[in-house]
């Protein structure tokens, strides 16, 4: 047998995938039995069938002989004229020709210098375990112990002269003199402010329910807590989940931690002294907090006897040393204080009276808290009436800890925070609009917003630029409010959902916010560059808006103020004299006297005339006859 290799034979005929052609359609009378791989049809899909065909010698034919022969010519084809015709002659005819010799292209790169920027920051330990670092009296011995030793002196004075000469090149070279200080810098104001979502966190469960809260974890920010809680009254359904969730930012498919508290979440805070422990005020108005290596479970949680009657809207942590005191805001009228370290009651309370009396039944109902670390005896409550109170714990009196009280709102304000640049300057966020004020003015804000078709829902200062502030409204828009570029409208107003928002919380660094809508889906933003970097004089324009807003608001307060005692000096005087005038009247006895006397002459009066009339008459009547 001849075994034949034909790889490229498109007429083989295919009766199905599992059975292969025996015969060829180009040369039918080859039989085509596949003997090896089946790899693929060549013309179809650019690769390669391989068959094995075998025959016998003797059905071949007669076999070709090749052999070397000189060339001859068959064919002699003469050129025709008239074919010319259909030919056009190119005029001009451009030919490009390179005189120059080719070279071969070559190009030089330096290397490239690789910087990377690293520091230290060193904190106080090392400590052992038998010295209290908070013991003065330990510390100073274990220092003197320390010093005492031969390995310390030795190693003291082999930095001492690294720490010499670098301290005389301090002294040479002014590393922090700025040398191109006249210069303008050049801003990057041709950049369009502009917020692009990032990742968006569901609330896992089938029945959805408000994402209520919002937390940044303290430590590089990479975790997001939120609490989930259905605000509708009456509204919660035996299906809705009462878990709140913490949630890794880079994955929104699954959260990184349950929270399973008794009650559903209202409101939730990361303590930052500490990132692994959180605390939150439930629906039914108790406060529970939680420790992340500890599990899911609350660690400790208020007792309901003394706790609030309300939903705990707002919880925040305070400065102290021990990390562990916090206070909380309900509806039901109270500020209640609590140390995490023990639960069963609360270690202050303060009733909302407006009256200064105590009084629960009077009390306002808080809806938002602020605390300024900066400012420890001071907090601010926002109220249910659109109210602000200035309070002050460290008063002796529950009527001394209500300073003062501001108005300007029609509803709740939900959103209250100071400028973390000008604490004497806060936000408050309620009803259409939001609201600037000063400490020094209590009549009026200085500034505000237009206001708003949608109701606002939250609001938040931005931390690293004074001028720049955050709101969100019903209608699921964010809007982006810069007063040093424009006061009347938003720098930037972002659709983020269809349904409502109702929280708001941006990171430490200003560069990513969180909102949390009405039907637990929280969407993570990244704002642009231009919104969150520090603008060249920009505290210095800051302070003096505020200055020149403050300034006009006490002149107007004054002018008011001035026309209301110009007012009541006139209601005064008109008092005056109508009780001059009242001194001349007659006496109730001699009016009646008079009127009666008036009376009884318009009668004889009139008779009088009567009778005239009746005489002209007669005479008129006689004079006829």
């Amino acid at each position: 047998h001849v075994y034949l290799l034909l790889s490229k034979c498109v007429g083989l005929l295919y009766s199905s995938a599992s059975s292969l052609p025996s015969r060829c359609f180009r040369c039918k009378d080859i039989d085509v039995l596949p003997t090896l791989k089946l790899s693929c049809f060549p013309t179809a899909l650019t690769m390669e069938i391989v068959y094995v065909y075998t025959k016998k010698r003797n059905e071949f034919g007669r076999q070709c002989n090749f052999s070397d022969r000189s060339a001859e010519l068959h064919v002699d084809i003469l050129p025709d004229p008239s074919l010319a015709v259909n030919f056009i002659e190119r005029d001009p005819c451009d030919v490009p020709i390179q005189c120059t010799q080719e070279m071969s292209e070559h190009e030089v790169n330096t290397e490239r210098f690789e910087s990377d920027t690293r520091g230290i920051n060193h904190v106080e330990g090392g400590w052992p375990k038998d010295v209290n670092p908070h013991e003065m009296e330990q510390t100073i011995r274990f220092r003197k112990k320390v010093e005492k030793d031969e390995n310390y002196i030795s190693t003291v004075m082999q930095l001492g002269n690294n720490m010499e000469h670098c301290i005389k090149q301090n002294n040479a070279i002014d590393i922090y003199r700025e040398y191109f200080e006249e210069e303008e810098v050049v801003e990057e104001s041709e950049v369009q402010p502009s917020a692009k979502t990032i990742n968006v966190f569901r609330d896992p469960n089938e029945v959805k329910r408000t994402a209520s809260s919002l937390s940044w974890h303290p430590d590089g920010s990479r975790k997001l807590a939120v609490a989930y809680s259905s605000l509708e009254f009456q509204k919660v359904s035996k299906d809705m989940s009462l878990n709140s969730y913490i949630w890794d930012i880079e994955n929104p498919n699954k959260p990184e931690m349950t929270l399973k508290p008794v009650s559903p979440l209202v409101c939730l805070e990361y303590n930052p002294k500490d990132c692994h422990i959180l605390v939150g005020g439930s629906y039914n108005g108790q406060i529970a907090y939680w420790d992340t290596r500890k599990g899911s479970q609350p660690v400790e949680m208020s007792t309901i006897e003394h706790s609030h009657r309300d939903p705990v809207y707002r919880v925040i942590w305070l400065q102290s040393k021990t990390g562990t005191d916090t206070f909380s805001a309900s509806t039901d009228g109270q500020v209640l204080w609590w140390d995490i370290r023990k639960m069963s009651e609360p270690t202050e309370r303060l009733i909302l009276d407006p009256n200064k009396k105590g009084n629960l039944d009077n009390a306002l109902g808080a809806i938002s808290l602020e605390f300024e670390t900066t400012m420890p005896t001071k907090f601010m409550v926002g109220t249910e009436q659109g109210l602000v109170v200035s309070c002050n714990r460290k008063a002796k009196t529950p009527a001394e800890k209500i300073v003062c009280m501001y108005s300007g709102h029609h509803g709740p304000i939900y959103a209250l925070q100071r400028n973390p640049f000008f604490p004497k300057n806060f936000l408050t966020v309620a009803d259409w609009t939001a609201r600037i004020w000063s400490e020094d003015i209590k009549e009026s804000s200085i500034m505000w917003t237009k206001y708003h078709t949608a109701y606002l829902s939250d609001g938040s200062w931005s931390p690293v630029r004074p001028s720049v502030f955050f709101t969100i409204k019903m209608d699921g828009t964010l809007d982006v409010w810069d007063f040093l570029f424009k006061q009347n409208d938003p720098t930037l107003s972002v659709k983020v959902c269809d349904e409502a928002l109702n929280s708001l919380r941006v990171q430490d660094n200003g560069h990513f916010l969180a909102c949390g809508s009405q039907l637990g889906t929280v969407t993570l933003l990244e704002i642009s560059s231009g919104l969150c970097t520090l603008q060249k004089n920009e505290k210095a324009l800051a302070t003096a808006m505020f200055e020149r807003e403050t300034k006009r608001e006490k002149i107007l307060e004054a002018r008011h103020r001035e026309m209301r005692l110009k007012e009541r000096s006139r209601s005064e005087q008109s008092k005056e004299e109508d009780t001059k005038e009242g001194d001349g009247e007659e006496s109730p006895e001699e009016l009646i006297t008079r009127i009666e006397k008036d009376f009884y002459e318009i009668v004889e009066a009139e008779l009088k005339k009567r009778d005239k009339g009746e005489e002209k008459k007669v005479a008129d009547a006689i004079k006829s006859d």
